[in-house]
């Protein structure tokens, strides 16, 4: 019944020395053997120390840990080789940005020009999951109701509590960084999808922007694929937490879906009462409270994670998707990455130990091939899913 939501996941990976921990603009020597190996699915992004993966497009949550752990074990094999390593975080606890260097492509350097300072200062990591929603019109409604449970994953996915060698004091440090950016953060809601492409076409009439693609909000109709894009997570760790996160986004799609057809609607938040869940869910992650709008009352995150976890239950099986999503009570549990990398720091007070654990974690429940790059890149029979 709901084959339509396929699922596409991007991740964005620090490649860092490790010996020293530190980031390395070494993402050249990847791509090249990279790209023979992967095609389109691996690509540099503006910052040399970062490589992008993504995942064809996949027609079930098992498809998408197969393609998703695949590319993990390459592009790690693909650093070893190049005595460097890969780490799954969306801030490096100890690198600054005004060391690292701009990848050299046309796209990037007119970025820079445009944005100056905020661009260069962009040392940030991100998970970006699409699901398919080839109805335009369904996508834009499903698009102003999902925008409620943003926080709620935020809080699930934190992996960013350090900064330049500093502890924030935020769970999610990557938030306040990409926020310097135009158009981004939680979008306001739209009554239609021309009401989107009128918005959309007036930045592109008065030069504000040249494409949708520059829309950076954290969650979107994509410009060019059949796809809603969740973007307002940081990049779990661990692949599990990716995993987890990605079918959680694609049962939400699939529970509005199924609310719209019964003709049976989710009440519509205005853009700031989300942003107060979303600045709670930055600050403390799984540890905070989150406001119940319809209560009017503050409500501990682990608690109305709980509440979506049974929102969606009546279609998880339906997705096929029910033990990548139990996965959600271990994050719930144990905690996201940044209490993990906030924990090892407490233990050590040592920011390169930090670094070393995410190195390790980053490929657990990984498969290595302990010969080198041997593993066979599989064909999805679909092009894949970009930015």
């Amino acid at each position: 019944m709901f084959d339509h939501f396929t699922l596409g996941i991007e991740e964005e990976f620090q490649i860092v020395d490790p010996t020293t921990r530190e980031l390395r603009s070494h993402v050249a020597e990847i791509l090249e053997e990279g790209r023979m190996l992967l095609g389109e699915q691996i690509k540099p992004e503006m910052i040399q120390s970062m490589v992008e993966v993504g995942t064809g497009i996949c027609r079930n949550i098992q498809e998408a840990r197969a393609d998703i752990t695949r590319l993990r074990s390459i592009i790690s094999s693909l650093a070893r080789k190049n005595g460097l390593a890969i780490v799954a975080a969306s801030t490096h606890p100890i690198s600054r940005w005004q060391d690292q260097k701009i990848f050299e492509d046309e796209r990037y350097e007119l970025l820079v020009q445009e944005l100056q300072t905020v661009a260069r200062s962009l040392l940030i990591f991100g998970l970006h999951v699409h699901v398919g929603m080839a109805d335009r019109e369904r996508a834009i409604h499903i698009m102003n109701a999902a925008r409620y449970f943003l926080p709620h994953i935020l809080a699930l996915s934190t992996s960013s509590p350090f900064w330049m060698g500093h502890n924030t004091g935020l769970k999610s440090y990557r938030t306040e960084i990409f926020k310097q950016f135009p158009r981004t953060d939680i979008p306001d809601h739209f009554d239609s999808y021309s009401g989107f492409e009128r918005y959309v076409d007036l930045l592109i009439k008065t030069h504000c922007i040249d494409n949708g693609k520059k829309i950076w909000w954290d969650i979107r109709p994509h410009p060019f694929f059949p796809t809603l894009e969740f973007r307002v997570c940081d990049i779990p760790t661990r692949v599990d937490d990716t995993i987890a996160i990605a079918a959680l986004f694609q049962a939400i799609v699939a529970k509005l879906n199924k609310l719209i057809d019964k003709n049976l609607g989710f009440r519509l938040y205005r853009r700031m009462l989300i942003q107060e869940n979303k600045w709670r869910a930055v600050r403390y992650g799984l540890d905070g409270k989150l406001i119940d709008f319809g209560k009017q009352s503050e409500v501990p995150v682990r608690d109305l994670i709980l509440e979506l976890l049974e929102f969606i239950d009546d279609v998880v099986d339906e997705l096929g998707s029910r033990k990548e999503i139990e996965h959600v009570h271990t994050i719930l549990e144990r905690g996201t990455s940044a209490d993990r990398q906030l924990q090892i720091y407490r233990e050590t007070n040592d920011l390169k130990a930090v670094v070393g654990d995410l190195m390790e974690l980053t490929l657990e429940n990984v498969p290595q091939d302990a010969s080198g790059v041997n593993i066979q890149a599989r064909q999805t029979g679909a092009s894949t899913i970009a930015k």
